[in-house]
């Protein structure tokens, strides 16, 4: 009894089988239509859409009129598309995404002014139709080709190069390539073309053949892809037999074989592969019955609301495709990827990744299947929301929108209600003012029947700062220094937060010059270097200095000026009596009204006002009291003086 191991990857690729499913369609349908050319190598498949009433042509110019045209899954060039347009064909396109979008990139790759070099067979289809996207393009075979075409001319070297491959070429030929290209290139692009699930089929059949004694490959003769694979398995197995259909595979072949692989090209149906189990004796009713369960698998309905795994074979600006391993097409529209606005499609995947989805829509009609992954992490998401409301434990999320009555806060998929009272801003603050912030948040409430979800962020708010506020409290001491947020201001004072705690710094402490308001120094939200004049622990007030204590005002003056100079200085206030000068920050001195002019005047105001910079002559420094006498009158007459002496 022989053991044999069929490939999980073998037979119909999503490509393809996205195509015969639209060709399927399209006969049942009862329109006329027509195929350009096959759309598959395979010739059971061909013959049997043929049996089905589509016929096959070869150029545009055979499409009778009112006939749909059904596009290859290999792709044809962009001037075929023309024509069928001028003609006012209808058009089905099963063109393979993977293959579409080579199709993007050499045509973009031509508009910048970049040469596309097409590394492929050159009289593949899919090769020709990627070349017919380009106006000059170069196709090469090989590492071997790009080589000699480079050598052809040295300025090749130089030019502008986007390098892509046939998605049927192995890992192996376009890494030669590659790395021929960076020796020898000094501008060029590399987009690895090759389909994901080609190197992932050729790769499980390398790795059958290496532990098998036989390999039976079945596909297509014309199949690029299934050639590969043979090519692929002979070189790590003797025996290798290639066959299209079952009648092909002699049985004698195998004899005395112990272990057999079994590994299918991507144009071959499942019913072909089962035709040749059903050949290979009863040995292998185990085989048949694991690959009943595949078939059972490609047939499987789809529902609304269930969560289903597939592979992502495609990612376009709009759109990531999804094989599901499904009858239908799955996609999922880029906007039901991510909650995150910021976050890149390439930054949550990639084209091979096996990804976990929601079915949005099915469509049994047209076969496809609208997804979302991010209302499945939404729905997952759900337990950790109700969790974190048991546990009490911190979420984060980003606000979204303004809503009556509060903010909507978008954690992890789910909508969190937060009402205006606990969002942590001012009565009379805009709640506009939290929209698009990163926020973090308590939740509250949660009803998961009705979706409704409440939290609170002045909860957390308020909790970080009862912590910080005893961490202020267990460790302040008079003179210790913090950097902190002026919060509000009075007509005193100004308000600082210095973490959790907030101190007042008297308008007297804010300069060491006479200020008017405290908005004269500091604004609400700046951020200030504080230090603590005194605490008192038992009623929790704080009182702290912004004026730096190792600028002396006194000294700076003393050692400036003496007895008997003369001083520009700044009103700053009018009394009955006289008026207060600024002499430097932090001094004043006293002009008595008897000293203001050379006459007799009623009050300070007739002759100065506040704010105004005068000549002052130094009477008289108090150093015990610190006190300075100031005269404007000295200078007069002195001035007269001068002046009567002149004369």
């Amino acid at each position: 009894m022989s053991r044999v191991t069929l490939a999980k990857s073998a037979g119909f690729c999503y490509g393809v089988k996205r195509a015969v499913r639209m060709a399927e369609e399209a006969a049942v349908s009862g329109r006329p239509c027509v195929m350009l050319g096959h759309i598959i190598h395979n010739g059971s498949v061909i013959g049997k859409l043929e049996a089905s009433g589509i016929r096959t042509i070869q150029s545009p110019a055979e499409v009778p009129d009112g006939t749909a045209v059904i596009i290859r899954s290999h792709g044809e060039s962009r001037s075929v598309y023309e024509e069928l347009v001028r003609r006012g064909a209808e058009l089905i396109d099963t063109t393979c995404p993977n293959v579409s979008r080579i199709h993007r990139l050499v045509a973009q790759a031509e508009d910048e002014g970049r040469v596309p070099v097409i590394i492929g067979t050159p009289d593949h289809p899919e090769v020709i139709a990627i070349a017919g996207w380009c106006r000059r393009p170069v196709v090469l075979e090989g590492p071997e080709a790009l080589e000699k075409w480079l050598e052809e001319d040295p300025k090749r070297s130089g030019m502008p190069i986007t390098m892509v491959s046939q998605t049927t070429s192995t890992q192996n030929k376009w890494n030669l390539c590659v790395q021929t290209a960076k020796k020898v290139c000094t501008n060029f692009k590399v987009f690895d073309t090759i389909c994901n699930a080609t190197c992932e089929r050729q790769s499980e059949a390398q790795e059958l053949a290496a532990r098998n004694d036989a390999m039976i490959v079945i596909g297509g003769r014309e199949s690029s892809n299934t050639k590969r694979l043979t090519e692929l398995c002979a070189a790590l197995c003797k025996t290798v037999c290639w066959i299209e259909r079952a009648e092909d595979l002699e049985p004698s072949d195998l004899y005395g074989k112990a272990s057999i692989g079994i590994t299918a090209g991507a144009s071959t149906p499942g019913w072909i592969i089962k035709e040749v189990y059903d050949k290979m004796s009863a040995e292998n009713m185990e085989i048949e019955e694991s690959f009943a369960e595949m078939l059972e698998k490609s047939i499987k309905t789809l529902n609304t609301g269930e969560k289903v795994t597939g592979v992502v074979t495609d990612i376009t600006p709009t759109e990531i495709y999804v094989d599901l391993g499904t009858k239908h097409a799955g996609y999922i529209p880029v906007s039901e990827l991510s909650d995150d606005p910021s976050v890149k499609v390439e930054d949550i995947v990639k084209v091979g990744d096996e990804i976990e989805t929601y079915v949005m829509r099915v469509n049994d009609q047209e076969g496809v299947v609208t997804l979302s992954k991010k209302r499945l992490d939404a729905v997952k998401n759900w337990d950790d929301i109700e969790q974190a409301k048991e546990d009490q434990t911190v979420v984060e999320g980003t606000v979204t929108e303004e809503n009556k009555g509060g903010v909507v806060v978008n954690v992890k998929g789910v909508r969190v209600f937060v009402p205006a009272s606990q969002t942590g801003l001012p009565r009379d603050a805009a709640m506009s003012e939290l929209v698009k912030q990163h926020v973090r948040l308590r939740i509250t409430e949660v009803n998961r029947a009705r979706r409704r979800v409440v939290g609170s962020i002045r909860a957390v708010a308020a909790a970080e700062r009862a912590e910080k506020a005893a961490k202020v409290w267990e460790e302040i001491e008079d003179g210790k220094h913090y950097t902190g947020t002026v919060k509000s201001l009075t007509s005193y004072g100004a308000f600082v937060d210095i973490g959790g705690v907030d101190g007042m710094v008297h308008i007297s402490e804010l300069s060491w010059s006479r200020i008017k308001h405290p908005s004269e120094v500091v604004k609400v939200g700046d951020t200030v270097d504080v230090y603590v004049i005194s605490a008192d622990k038992e009623k929790k007030k704080i009182s702290l200095g912004m004026k730096d204590r190792s600028e002396d005002p006194w000294a700076k003056f003393t050692s400036t000026y003496d007895v008997g100079d003369v001083a520009n200085v700044k009103v700053v206030k009018l009394m009955t009596f006289g008026a207060f000068a600024e002499i430097v920050p932090g001094v004043d001195g006293l002009i008595h009204i008897s000293q203001i002019a050379d006459h007799r005047i009623d009050k300070p105001g007739d002759v100065l006002s506040e704010g105004q910079m005068v000549d002052v002559k130094i009477t008289d420094i108090d150093f015990e009291n610190k006190k300075v006498s100031l005269s404007i009158r000295a200078l007069l007459e002195e001035r007269g003086s001068d002046e009567a002496d002149g004369e």
